[in-house]
């Protein structure tokens, strides 16, 4: 009987995911999402690098946040207009420029890889 139950739950919670991830397909455009993607690797990468201080990253993912909000605001209704869609990308072109000017300022943060002996 344990094993029934955990099946139908463990199927119930698919179909659930299934239908939020198609509803989800339905609302998103794959252009913004992936670039999100990207801002979020070039943000890590930086970090990573040293190329970008934890307190410039703090900047940079409230940045994204805040993109990431105003899209699901934009969503709210099921779909993004035209003029969403320029919006957003209006936001995460600020967006990219912000993370290219502070991966190539003068400061650097402390990565244990690049500090020298």
């Amino acid at each position: 009987m344990k094993c029934l139950m955990k099946t139908a739950l463990g199927i119930g919670s698919a179909v659930i995911l299934m239908a939020s991830a198609g509803h989800a397909s339905q609302t998103s455009d794959p252009r913004i999402q992936q670039r999100e993607q990207n801002q979020q690797q070039r943000i890590d990468q930086g970090v990573t690098s040293g190329q970008i201080t934890p307190r410039e990253a703090g900047k940079l993912e409230r940045q994204q946040t805040k993109i990431q909000q105003n899209e699901t605001r934009m969503k709210s209704d099921g779909k993004l207009t035209k003029q969403e869609r320029r919006k957003l990308a209006r936001e995460q072109d600020r967006a990219s420029r912000n993370i290219y000017r502070k991966k190539h300022n003068n400061k650097k943060a402390n990565v244990s890889g690049n500090q020298h002996s």
